[in-house]
Protein backbone atom coordinates (compact mmCIF):
# COMPACT_ATOMS: atom_id res chain seq x y z
CA UNK A 1 0.00 0.00 0.00
CA UNK A 2 1.11 3.57 -0.56
CA UNK A 3 2.06 5.44 2.58
CA UNK A 4 0.82 8.86 3.54
CA UNK A 5 3.74 11.25 4.14
CA UNK A 6 3.30 14.72 5.61
CA UNK A 7 6.16 17.14 6.28
CA UNK A 8 5.82 18.59 9.78
CA UNK A 9 9.27 19.63 10.99
CA UNK A 10 11.34 22.64 9.97
CA UNK A 11 14.46 20.53 9.64
CA UNK A 12 12.77 18.53 6.85
CA UNK A 13 11.95 15.24 8.56
CA UNK A 14 8.59 13.66 7.79
CA UNK A 15 5.81 11.66 9.38
CA UNK A 16 5.18 8.45 7.50
CA UNK A 17 2.02 6.38 7.97
CA UNK A 18 2.46 2.81 6.73
CA UNK A 19 -0.57 0.49 6.83
CA UNK A 20 0.23 -2.93 8.26
CA UNK A 21 -2.72 -5.33 8.38
CA UNK A 22 -5.24 -5.35 5.55
CA UNK A 23 -8.02 -4.36 7.95
CA UNK A 24 -6.40 -2.76 11.00
CA UNK A 25 -3.16 -1.15 12.09
CA UNK A 26 -0.56 1.30 10.80
CA UNK A 27 2.99 2.14 11.82
CA UNK A 28 3.91 5.81 12.15
CA UNK A 29 7.54 6.85 11.86
CA UNK A 30 9.30 10.23 11.89
CA UNK A 31 8.08 11.40 15.29
CA UNK A 32 9.79 11.72 18.65
CA UNK A 33 6.88 11.26 21.06
CA UNK A 34 8.90 12.72 23.93
CA UNK A 35 8.43 16.15 22.33
CA UNK A 36 5.09 17.98 21.89
CA UNK A 37 3.53 17.17 18.54
CA UNK A 38 3.26 20.02 16.06
CA UNK A 39 -0.34 20.65 14.92
CA UNK A 40 0.10 18.95 11.50
CA UNK A 41 1.66 15.89 13.15
CA UNK A 42 -1.08 15.73 15.77
CA UNK A 43 -3.70 15.87 13.02
CA UNK A 44 -1.92 13.09 11.10
CA UNK A 45 -1.85 10.80 14.15
CA UNK A 46 -5.53 11.48 14.90
CA UNK A 47 -6.49 10.78 11.30
CA UNK A 48 -4.46 7.56 11.17
CA UNK A 49 -5.98 6.39 14.46
CA UNK A 50 -9.52 7.03 13.26
CA UNK A 51 -8.89 5.32 9.94
CA UNK A 52 -6.72 2.36 10.96
CA UNK A 53 -8.01 1.68 14.49
CA UNK A 54 -4.54 1.32 16.04
CA UNK A 55 -1.22 3.04 15.35
CA UNK A 56 2.24 1.85 16.37
CA UNK A 57 5.47 3.73 17.08
CA UNK A 58 8.92 2.16 17.43
CA UNK A 59 12.11 3.14 19.27
CA UNK A 60 10.57 5.71 21.60
CA UNK A 61 12.19 6.81 24.87
CA UNK A 62 9.60 8.20 27.27
CA UNK A 63 9.69 9.09 30.93
CA UNK A 64 6.44 8.76 32.86
CA UNK A 65 5.93 12.53 32.65
CA UNK A 66 6.50 12.52 28.88
CA UNK A 67 4.05 9.64 28.44
CA UNK A 68 1.41 11.58 30.37
CA UNK A 69 2.10 14.78 28.39
CA UNK A 70 1.75 12.85 25.13
CA UNK A 71 -1.62 11.39 26.14
CA UNK A 72 -2.97 14.78 27.21
CA UNK A 73 -2.51 16.05 23.67
CA UNK A 74 -5.37 13.73 22.69
CA UNK A 75 -7.72 14.29 25.63
CA UNK A 76 -8.24 14.04 29.37
CA UNK A 77 -6.76 11.01 31.11
CA UNK A 78 -8.96 8.34 32.67
CA UNK A 79 -7.42 7.20 35.96
CA UNK A 80 -8.10 3.47 36.08
CA UNK A 81 -10.16 2.24 39.03
CA UNK A 82 -8.86 -1.31 39.13
CA UNK A 83 -5.24 -1.54 37.97
CA UNK A 84 -2.20 -0.93 40.12
CA UNK A 85 -0.31 2.14 38.95
CA UNK A 86 3.23 3.35 38.50
CA UNK A 87 4.71 4.79 41.69
CA UNK A 88 3.80 8.46 41.90
CA UNK A 89 1.82 8.38 38.66
CA UNK A 90 -1.83 7.34 39.14
CA UNK A 91 -2.47 8.18 35.47
CA UNK A 92 -0.31 5.22 34.42
CA UNK A 93 -1.79 1.74 34.87
CA UNK A 94 0.68 -1.13 35.15
CA UNK A 95 0.23 -4.01 32.74
CA UNK A 96 2.68 -6.45 34.27
CA UNK A 97 3.32 -10.16 34.57
CA UNK A 98 6.15 -11.45 36.74
CA UNK A 99 8.09 -14.66 36.00
CA UNK A 100 6.26 -16.63 38.73
CA UNK A 101 2.79 -15.55 37.56
CA UNK A 102 0.89 -17.69 35.07
CA UNK A 103 -2.06 -15.45 34.24
CA UNK A 104 -1.66 -12.27 32.22
CA UNK A 105 -3.82 -9.16 32.02
CA UNK A 106 -6.04 -8.77 28.97
CA UNK A 107 -5.78 -12.39 27.86
CA UNK A 108 -8.97 -12.48 25.80
CA UNK A 109 -10.70 -10.36 23.18
CA UNK A 110 -12.12 -7.18 24.69
CA UNK A 111 -12.64 -3.44 24.33
CA UNK A 112 -11.49 -1.31 27.26
CA UNK A 113 -14.07 0.63 29.25
CA UNK A 114 -17.17 -0.29 27.22
CA UNK A 115 -18.84 -0.67 30.64
CA UNK A 116 -18.61 3.11 31.18
CA UNK A 117 -21.54 5.36 30.24
CA UNK A 118 -19.00 7.45 28.33
CA UNK A 119 -16.47 4.92 26.96
CA UNK A 120 -12.80 5.75 26.66
CA UNK A 121 -11.46 7.04 23.35
CA UNK A 122 -8.48 4.72 23.50
CA UNK A 123 -5.30 3.73 25.25
CA UNK A 124 -1.57 4.30 24.84
CA UNK A 125 0.45 1.24 25.86
CA UNK A 126 4.22 1.72 26.15
CA UNK A 127 6.64 -1.21 26.39
CA UNK A 128 9.26 -0.99 29.14
CA UNK A 129 10.28 -4.65 29.59
CA UNK A 130 9.54 -7.30 26.97
CA UNK A 131 10.29 -11.04 27.09
CA UNK A 132 12.77 -12.39 24.56
CA UNK A 133 9.91 -14.10 22.72
CA UNK A 134 6.13 -14.08 22.94
CA UNK A 135 3.83 -11.49 24.49
CA UNK A 136 2.43 -10.15 21.21
CA UNK A 137 -0.94 -8.37 21.09
CA UNK A 138 -3.69 -9.06 18.56
CA UNK A 139 -5.96 -6.30 17.28
CA UNK A 140 -9.23 -6.71 15.37
CA UNK A 141 -11.12 -4.16 13.28
CA UNK A 142 -14.76 -3.62 14.15
CA UNK A 143 -15.11 -1.56 10.97
CA UNK A 144 -14.22 -4.63 8.92
CA UNK A 145 -16.35 -6.89 11.09
CA UNK A 146 -19.40 -4.71 10.52
CA UNK A 147 -18.78 -4.25 6.80
CA UNK A 148 -18.61 -8.03 6.26
CA UNK A 149 -22.02 -8.73 7.80
CA UNK A 150 -24.98 -9.51 5.56
CA UNK A 151 -27.43 -6.72 4.82
CA UNK A 152 -30.12 -8.63 6.71
CA UNK A 153 -28.05 -8.94 9.88
CA UNK A 154 -27.00 -5.30 9.61
CA UNK A 155 -30.68 -4.29 9.58
CA UNK A 156 -31.33 -6.46 12.65
CA UNK A 157 -28.40 -5.03 14.58
CA UNK A 158 -29.24 -1.40 13.77
CA UNK A 159 -32.12 -1.49 16.25
CA UNK A 160 -30.29 -3.25 19.07
CA UNK A 161 -28.43 -1.94 22.10
CA UNK A 162 -25.81 -3.87 24.00
CA UNK A 163 -25.58 -4.13 27.79
CA UNK A 164 -22.02 -3.83 29.13
CA UNK A 165 -20.79 -4.37 32.69
CA UNK A 166 -17.59 -4.32 34.75
CA UNK A 167 -19.03 -6.46 37.57
CA UNK A 168 -18.24 -9.96 36.27
CA UNK A 169 -14.65 -9.00 35.39
CA UNK A 170 -13.38 -6.55 38.00
CA UNK A 171 -15.90 -7.25 40.77
CA UNK A 172 -14.65 -10.79 41.35
CA UNK A 173 -11.48 -11.26 43.40
CA UNK A 174 -8.94 -13.44 41.62
CA UNK A 175 -5.93 -14.61 43.60
CA UNK A 176 -3.85 -15.00 40.44
CA UNK A 177 -4.24 -11.27 39.73
CA UNK A 178 -3.79 -10.11 43.34
CA UNK A 179 -1.59 -7.03 43.55
CA UNK A 180 -2.21 -6.20 39.89
CA UNK A 181 -6.01 -5.85 39.88
CA UNK A 182 -7.96 -4.67 42.94
CA UNK A 183 -10.60 -2.27 44.28
CA UNK A 184 -13.24 -4.91 43.55
CA UNK A 185 -16.02 -3.05 45.34
CA UNK A 186 -15.74 -0.25 42.76
CA UNK A 187 -16.88 -2.56 39.95
CA UNK A 188 -20.43 -1.22 39.76
CA UNK A 189 -20.45 0.07 36.19
CA UNK A 190 -23.25 -0.90 33.80
CA UNK A 191 -23.87 0.81 30.49
CA UNK A 192 -26.03 0.47 27.39
CA UNK A 193 -24.65 1.38 23.96
CA UNK A 194 -25.80 0.88 20.37
CA UNK A 195 -24.61 -2.40 18.89
CA UNK A 196 -23.69 -0.49 15.74
CA UNK A 197 -22.06 2.90 16.31
CA UNK A 198 -21.04 5.67 13.97
CA UNK A 199 -17.48 6.49 14.85
CA UNK A 200 -17.31 10.12 16.02
CA UNK A 201 -14.11 10.87 14.08
CA UNK A 202 -14.18 8.69 10.95
CA UNK A 203 -17.95 8.67 10.40
CA UNK A 204 -17.72 4.93 9.64
CA UNK A 205 -19.99 2.29 11.15
CA UNK A 206 -18.44 -0.16 13.61
CA UNK A 207 -19.67 -3.18 15.54
CA UNK A 208 -19.69 -2.30 19.25
CA UNK A 209 -19.97 -5.45 21.33
CA UNK A 210 -17.07 -7.40 22.84
CA UNK A 211 -16.57 -10.74 24.64
CA UNK A 212 -14.98 -9.14 27.68
CA UNK A 213 -17.71 -6.80 28.86
CA UNK A 214 -20.91 -7.20 26.79
CA UNK A 215 -23.40 -9.36 28.71
CA UNK A 216 -26.49 -9.19 26.50
CA UNK A 217 -28.87 -7.12 24.45
CA UNK A 218 -31.12 -4.54 26.08
CA UNK A 219 -34.60 -6.06 26.52
CA UNK A 220 -33.40 -9.60 25.77
CA UNK A 221 -32.74 -12.40 28.24
CA UNK A 222 -29.24 -13.83 28.63
CA UNK A 223 -30.35 -17.04 26.89
CA UNK A 224 -31.79 -15.07 23.98
CA UNK A 225 -28.70 -12.89 23.68
CA UNK A 226 -26.06 -15.60 23.82
CA UNK A 227 -26.45 -17.24 20.36
CA UNK A 228 -26.28 -13.95 18.47
CA UNK A 229 -23.43 -12.59 20.58
CA UNK A 230 -21.48 -15.81 20.14
CA UNK A 231 -21.91 -15.56 16.37
CA UNK A 232 -20.77 -11.93 16.33
CA UNK A 233 -17.72 -12.78 18.45
CA UNK A 234 -16.68 -15.61 16.12
CA UNK A 235 -17.27 -13.41 13.10
CA UNK A 236 -15.34 -10.38 14.43
CA UNK A 237 -12.29 -12.45 15.37
CA UNK A 238 -11.82 -13.81 11.84
CA UNK A 239 -8.10 -13.70 10.93
CA UNK A 240 -8.61 -11.37 7.98
CA UNK A 241 -9.88 -8.68 10.35
CA UNK A 242 -6.87 -8.90 12.67
CA UNK A 243 -3.23 -7.85 12.99
CA UNK A 244 -0.60 -9.29 15.36
CA UNK A 245 1.83 -6.75 16.83
CA UNK A 246 5.25 -7.87 17.99
CA UNK A 247 6.45 -5.71 20.85
CA UNK A 248 9.96 -4.37 21.33
CA UNK A 249 11.21 -2.23 24.21
CA UNK A 250 10.36 1.36 23.34
CA UNK A 251 7.32 0.45 21.23
CA UNK A 252 4.07 2.30 21.80
CA UNK A 253 0.63 1.20 20.59
CA UNK A 254 -2.24 3.68 20.54
CA UNK A 255 -5.59 2.03 19.85
CA UNK A 256 -9.11 3.31 19.41
CA UNK A 257 -11.53 1.50 21.71
CA UNK A 258 -14.51 2.51 19.56
CA UNK A 259 -13.31 0.60 16.48
CA UNK A 260 -11.03 -2.21 17.70
CA UNK A 261 -10.74 -5.18 20.00
CA UNK A 262 -7.42 -6.37 21.42
CA UNK A 263 -6.07 -9.58 22.94
CA UNK A 264 -2.81 -9.94 24.88
CA UNK A 265 -1.21 -13.33 24.21
CA UNK A 266 0.03 -15.26 27.24
CA UNK A 267 2.84 -17.32 25.68
CA UNK A 268 5.87 -16.23 27.71
CA UNK A 269 5.72 -18.20 30.94
CA UNK A 270 8.66 -17.62 33.28
CA UNK A 271 9.48 -14.21 31.79
CA UNK A 272 8.75 -10.65 32.94
CA UNK A 273 6.68 -8.28 30.82
CA UNK A 274 6.01 -4.68 31.89
CA UNK A 275 4.05 -2.07 29.97
CA UNK A 276 2.63 1.30 31.00
CA UNK A 277 -0.90 2.11 29.90
CA UNK A 278 -2.67 5.46 29.82
CA UNK A 279 -6.34 5.58 28.89
CA UNK A 280 -7.86 8.67 27.30
CA UNK A 281 -11.42 9.82 27.92
CA UNK A 282 -13.88 9.72 25.04
CA UNK A 283 -17.41 10.85 24.28
CA UNK A 284 -20.89 9.33 24.44
CA UNK A 285 -21.68 6.94 21.61
CA UNK A 286 -24.84 7.35 19.58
Amino acid sequence: MRSNTVDVRPRGSAVDVRPLGSAVGAEISGLDLAEPLAPPALATVKGALAGHGVVFFRDQTLTEKQHIALARQFGAINVNRFFSHADGYPEIALVVKEPHQTRNIGGGWHTDHSYDAVPALGSMLYAREIPPRGGDTLFASMYAAYDALSDGLKRTLEGLRGVHSSRHVFGVKRDDLEGRIGNYEAATQDAIHPVVIIHPDSGKKALYVNPGFTIGFDGWTADESKPLLDYLYRHAARPEFTYRFEWQEGSLAFWDNRSTWHYALNDYQGERRLLHRITIEGCALG
